[in-house]
């Protein structure tokens, strides 16, 4: 399994926040590692913190975040330390060449080392199996900045993008156009936990991780929603609630590049495509955007889109995230000392 479990979080309660950690940490790697009450629990306090960001800014005073990014980023960086420090703490940006994790210095030691010294680990890089290894042998939090399987931190983040604009999540629709890539699989985990339904529309052999989509299912079956998988966008446009796309071709597979453009010349997220759906639909991009390849500036930069909105509600998710994990830790700590 690419997941574990480390007790139960509860739900933080906006300006009491309670110790969240119980007697164990508590690690953020996957979306179907919380549980629904959880997952609403963190959308509470993202739209808490977005609406009243001054009532947060001492609650991490003191902490210490250590960022080791593998992979290049613009949003998922900026959003996770400014994030923190306006909670109070301050992060360490670590670039891969400062560390060369599992190469220059085994995982085990740099996971050992830094909990040490800072009280989170924020960590994007390729493996989730390393991301696992460096959960294992850490003894502070550590957050799923990206891996090549799962983004979760990302699929927070929309959901308080599609609730922001729509009202509420359970019975929705969100339609995802492309690769079943690392934002789709945590938008497959997402939709199960909300009871939002989920469709995922691909080429063959482009589909979601069957693992993950039997995980998102189980979810799903707890809260009524419907994950599914089909290869014709117009079976499911004409009910969109939020039609979302990605890049066709992910960090690493570079080398699959006019392959991919191939396979999927069909599956552009354009004007035509979008009248297929509800005038009210919203258009969804995680950003960096590929365009004229998987979405056109029409559609990218047209009314219905909420692009930007997702970006920003990335920095509002982060700190719901760091608060979840991270609150009422120095109370449990003394306890044990």
């Amino acid at each position: 399994m690419y997941r574990k479990r480390l007790g139960a979080m509860p739900t933080v309660t906006p300006w009491h926040l309670k110790p969240a950690l119980g007697a164990h940490k508590r690690d953020f790697l996957s979306l179907h590692d919380i549980t629904i009450t959880e997952m609403e629990g963190l959308l509470k306090l993202a739209a808490e913190v977005k609406a009243h960001p001054k009532g947060f800014v001492t609650v991490l005073q003191g902490k210490m975040a250590a960022l080791i990014f593998e992979k290049p980023s613009l949003r998922t960086r900026v959003t996770f330390e400014v994030g923190f420090e306006q909670l109070g703490g301050h992060a360490v940006y670590l670039a891969p060449g400062d560390i060369g994790l599992g190469k220059r210095e085994s995982v085990g030691d740099v996971a050992r080392n830094l909990s040490r010294w800072v009280d989170v680990m924020i960590v994007r890089t390729f493996s989730q199996a390393l991301l696992e290894e460096m959960a294992h042998e850490a003894r502070v939090p550590i957050i799923n900045a990206l891996t090549d399987l799962l983004h979760p931190c990302q699929a927070v983040a929309d959901l308080l993008t599609i609730r922001e604009a729509k009202g509420e999540l359970k019975g929705l629709h969100l339609v995802y156009v492309g690769d079943g890539n690392n934002v789709a699989l945590a938008l497959a985990h997402a939709a199960g936990k909300v009871g939002m339904n989920f469709t995922m529309v691909c080429p063959p052999g482009y589909e979601l991780n069957q693992d993950v989509l039997m995980e998102a299912r189980a979810d799903a079956s707890s809260t009524g929603a419907e994950i599914r998988v089909v290869q014709d966008a117009k079976e499911v446009m004409g009910t969109a609630d939020a039609v979302y796309t990605d890049v066709w071709t992910s960090m690493g597979q570079e080398k699959e590049s006019e392959e991919r453009r191939r396979n999927f010349a069909g599956y552009q997220v354009n004007e035509n495509l979008m009248d297929l759906a509800p005038a009210d639909a919203l258009f969804m991009h995680c950003l960096p955007a590929h365009r004229g390849e998987e979405v056109t500036d029409e559609v990218v930069d047209g009314l219905q889109s909420v692009v930007l909105e997702q970006a920003e509600n990335r920095l509002h998710a982060h700190k719901a995230i760091l608060l979840a994990l991270m609150a009422g830790q120095e109370e449990e700590n003394g306890k044990k000392r």
